[in-house]
């Protein structure tokens, strides 16, 4: 597991308060799980900031991750190697951390996802 336990930002917690509106889906972690892998599909480096873990919003990798925890894992490590960054777990800890920030980030500042099937048009973009 790359951390026991996630807390996000405030700010990232005000942006997925917005989505759950839109989209209606009700957990935390499956939105932060849409944002961790839209971010990874990037395939840029987010840019490299300090985030707070300042809200109160927090969930054990096993709440994050489910059934696929493993898998959340393995693809934040392919990321690394094909950014060409270490897997120690400093690194990964930190780029788990800025790519589902970035994630929260691009799905609410896209203005394109109004709703659920917008969320899912993203999954399904060729």
């Amino acid at each position: 597991m790359i951390v026991k336990q996630i807390r996000l930002s405030q700010q990232a917690k005000d942006k997925l308060s917005r989505l759950k509106g839109k989209t209606g889906i009700k957990n935390w972690n499956i939105l932060c799980r849409w944002a961790l892998c839209y971010s990874l599909s990037e395939k840029t480096l987010p840019t490299d900031i300090d985030i707070p873990a300042d809200s109160n919003l927090e969930m054990s990798w096993y709440t994050f991750g489910g059934e696929y925890s493993d898998i959340y894992e393995a693809l934040v490590k392919a990321w690394c190697i094909e950014m060409d960054l270490p897997t120690d777990p400093a690194t990964l800890t930190k780029y788990f951390y800025l790519n589902i920030e970035r994630g929260i980030s691009y799905l609410c500042g896209t203005g394109f996802i109004k709703n659920l099937d917008d969320l899912v048009a993203l999954a399904i973009e060729e």
